[in-house]
């Protein structure tokens, strides 16, 4: 069994993800598994730090992996449909949450129910509709056990993940930058309302072999917290041509047509200010990638997560960005001494990140 150091799995999910590209590359890897847009800068600025930009309307926004919301290119939104439904009904009562027990308990199959939901949102938008209206459409038209008492907004209505996991099987995305989200139908494409699962899912755009396609190598439970699924559908749909690595003592597989890059990764270059929800930090192994606990502690907060400093696929401290009038400070908390060179790329990036936002930079602050 060949034993993968946790810098050579950086290295190479370094690599895979594309990571330090310059600008003006051609396309980008990941939109195969999804990017997430959260936050203010999201999934442009993902894609952005590994040299790849999108300004027409081949990419698109849906609601998929975990209830967020994910850039994909436009023309696979079928497949992706496929690729992002669950495994099983029992999948799809684990990825709903409490929503599931509701639906047992009313004698209802969770992938019978989604599959309603899917068909009633369907019908309520032929036209751009605000979150909030097809809400309020389907709490006057969906039984009982769909629908639930929210304290927050003191209000009847959908359980929140069911919603946003039925989004894309009826055929609806999300358009870029709404807030609240307005949702519409995806031209031409014909709802896969979960007549198929994510175990028919075509090899380029499968969640699981994706997992290990960009995180290099990983156990089934990691992928299973990954994806909000139980761990034995997760076994159950586990790739075959795979090759058992040890990665910090523990036993994980890795696709064996990637396993040269595990091994021997191309030497990482560049330095990236990378977003709070960058595919880089979305790994279940935290403790990997941040060893120590007060720093990981630090890295994901329960609430407010900073971005990270990368340097050359390593983490090197956190970022924070804030808007003064037309300039955008950033203020920086390093882990270690660094060198006049990562700082003059620490204050590069922060310059980039102000230009991407339509600002001029402003500080950068060490705390």
């Amino acid at each position: 069994m060949d034993t993968i150091s946790r810098t050579q799995l950086l290295a190479a999910r370094w690599h895979v993800q594309q990571v330090g590209r310059e600008p003006g590359a051609k396309g980008c890897d990941l939109l195969d598994y999804g990017v997430q847009d959260t936050g203010p800068d999201g999934a442009p600025w993902a894609l952005h730090i590994r040299g790849f930009e999108q300004s027409d309307d081949s990419l698109a926004v849906a609601w998929t992996i975990r209830g967020a919301p994910h850039y994909y290119r436009r023309a696979d939104l079928a497949e992706v449909s496929v690729a992002v439904s669950p495994l099983s009904s029992e999948d799809a009562g684990k990825r709903i949450y409490d929503a599931s027990k509701k639906f047992r308990d009313a004698g209802t199959d969770p992938l019978e129910a989604m599959a309603e939901l899917a068909a009633e949102m369907r019908k309520i938008v032929t036209t751009p509709t605000v979150k909030g209206e097809m809400s309020r459409q389907l709490t006057s038209v969906l039984p009982d056990h769909f629908l639930r008492y929210c304290k927050p907004c003191d209000a009847i209505h959908p359980y929140e993940n069911s919603f946003r996991l039925a989004a894309i099987q009826a055929g609806l995305e999300l358009q870029p930058d709404t807030s609240p989200p307005v949702l519409q139908r995806i031209k031409g494409l014909r709802p896969n309302n979960f007549r198929r699962l994510g175990t028919d899912a075509a090899e380029r755009f499968d969640v699981v072999r994706n997992h290990l396609r960009f995180y290099g190598a990983a156990t089934p439970k990691q992928v299973a917290e990954f994806l909000d699924a139980p761990v034995r559908d997760v076994e159950a749909h586990w790739p075959s041509d795979v090759t058992d690595v040890s990665v910090d003592g523990q036993t994980r597989s890795a696709l064996t047509d990637g396993l040269e890059v595990l091994i021997d990764p191309p030497e990482p270059t560049g330095l990236r200010l990378v977003g709070p929800y960058d595919p880089l930090l979305q790994t279940r192994d935290r403790e990997l990638l941040v060893p120590d606990a007060t720093l990981r502690k630090a890295t994901w907060p329960a609430l407010g997560r900073p971005g990270v400093i990368f340097s050359a696929a390593e983490p090197i401290g956190t970022w924070r960005p804030a808007k003064a009038g037309k300039k955008l400070n950033i203020t920086v908390e390093l882990w270690s001494k660094t060198t006049a060179k990562t700082t003059a790329a620490i204050d590069e990036q922060a310059a980039q990140l102000a230009q991407f936002r339509g600002l001029g930079p402003g500080t950068v602050k060490t705390k």
